[in-house]
């Protein structure tokens, strides 16, 4: 059984239910003995009616016109154990018994005796058991039909207040039952009992969550739509160049261009892509124990033909291991890019090195090109989506640093720019958080 308020109702009556049956077998119970003592009490009441004079003579015998248990029978002996009166006649009623209270068994069954000494005289009043008892058991069920009533009446009132302590449940639902897709707003908090309160603050977290992530995903496409728009443009003018061309030095300059404009274009989808990938929102892998100096060597090794052919000296410095936290195909990611902007932009016959070290307890990355450089006034903007510095390549996105931020977010660490030697150049260093790791 899966509804709260199902499990919540029958739990209740059950235990409704046990506790009334308790209660009602204690009243029945308590009525019974304080029925049995009430009778105790008008058997004394009786003897105690008789006159202090002496009695008559025993009265004549009677017909039996009652069942012989059906009555109360009051015999009186005097000293000489000589019987001076009969209530009526009653064959099982049993002869003198001893002073006070008895029950006494006989062949017919128990009889409650109270015996006294009045004036010289035994009296005795006696009253068959059966009979005591069944008036007792009448007596105890009329107290315990209150109780029984109420039983409805009880199980209508849990009714009624589970449906309306639940109630606030089934208004959150209704509300956002609802919404539509893009009515993000938070619920209201007000008046809610305290035991939903902390279900409504998750979700109003999880609709802030999810505003802000369709919020990232609307810049995004808004931003790949605009810088998509140029190349495609570009490529389409050149391919109409291209079917204008009148001789074949024409048409193979043409198609030249539009190589160039394709691989642009690619450039820049698969830039758009590793953005995406890289946002703090989307979908992670849980982290591992990551080398730094391992991802180093490996990044370094893969962009090092490119740089050759740039005829950079591209370098890298890093033997000790050093452990962070992390995604390793997110670093890689993150040290490509950042190499790969540094042979763009560094002229021929440059350097560029890498380093992993830990400074000051903290891991880090570094990456140092004897470029132009970024002007201090803009080194804050060029981590925005699609923004070229003065000195950009054409070719470039704009999308690197976005990227090399994005993923160093995700890792809790920090970018920052400065100089490169000798004041020229730039270098990028990726501090990470302390974090005493284990490669092993």
């Amino acid at each position: 059984m899966k509804s709260i308020r199902s499990r919540l109702l029958l739990w209740l009556l059950i235990g409704l239910t046990i506790a009334t049956a308790a209660g009602a077998w204690a009243v029945f119970m308590l009525a019974r003995a304080e029925a049995r003592d009430l009778f105790d009490y008008q058997m004394k009441l009786m003897v105690a009616a008789f006159p202090d004079e002496g009695f008559g003579a025993t009265p004549p015998r009677q017909p039996e016109d009652t069942e012989p248990n059906d009555f109360v029978v009051v015999q009186i002996w005097d000293r000489d154990g000589t019987r001076v009166y009969l209530s009526r006649p009653a064959p099982s009623a049993p002869k003198r018994a001893d002073v006070g209270f008895s029950t006494v068994r006989t062949r017919d069954g128990d009889w409650r005796v109270y015996t006294a000494l009045v004036n010289n005289h035994v009296v005795q009043v006696s009253q068959p058991t059966n009979i005591r008892e069944e008036l007792a058991a009448r007596i105890a069920l009329r107290s315990m039909l209150p109780l029984i009533a109420l039983l409805p009446i009880a199980i209508a009132l849990i009714w009624v207040t589970i449906g309306r302590g639940l109630k606030p449940i089934d208004d959150v639902a209704a509300a956002m039952a609802k919404r539509s897709a893009g009515a993000l707003d938070p619920l209201p908090e007000r008046n809610l009992p305290a035991e939903l309160k902390p279900l409504v603050a998750s979700l109003n977290g999880l609709l802030a969550r999810l505003g802000h992530s369709l919020g990232i995903q609307r810049a995004f496409i808004a931003d790949a739509a605009h810088e998509l728009r140029t190349p495609l443009t570009a490529l389409h003018l050149q391919i109409q160049l291209a079917e204008r061309a009148t001789d074949d030095a024409e048409r193979a300059a043409a198609i030249e261009r539009l190589k160039g404009g394709t691989e642009r274009a690619t450039r820049l989808v698969e830039q758009l892509l590793a953005l995406a990938r890289s946002e703090p929102d989307a979908a992670e892998r849980p982290f591992v124990a990551v080398d730094l100096a391992a991802v180093g060597r490996e990044v370094v090794a893969e962009q090092a033909p490119i740089a050759e052919a740039k005829n950079l000296d591209l370098g890298f410095s890093g033997v000790a291991p050093i452990a962070v936290e992390g995604d390793p195909d997110a670093l890689r990611m993150l040290l490509g890019n950042l190499i790969d902007n540094a042979i763009r932009y560094t002229q021929r016959g440059g350097t560029i090195d890498v380093a992993a070290r830990v400074e000051d307890g903290r891991p880090e990355l570094t990456v140092v090109d004897s470029g132009p450089g970024i002007p201090e006034a803009e080194r804050e903007r060029v981590f925005d989506r699609f923004h070229r510095g003065a000195q950009a390549d054409a070719t470039g996105s704009g999308l690197g640093l976005a990227i090399v931020r994005e993923i160093a977010t995700r890792h809790g660490a920090s970018v920052s720019l400065g100089e490169g030697r000798g004041g020229r150049g730039l270098a990028v260093t990726v501090r990470f958080p302390r974090a005493p790791l284990s490669l092993s």
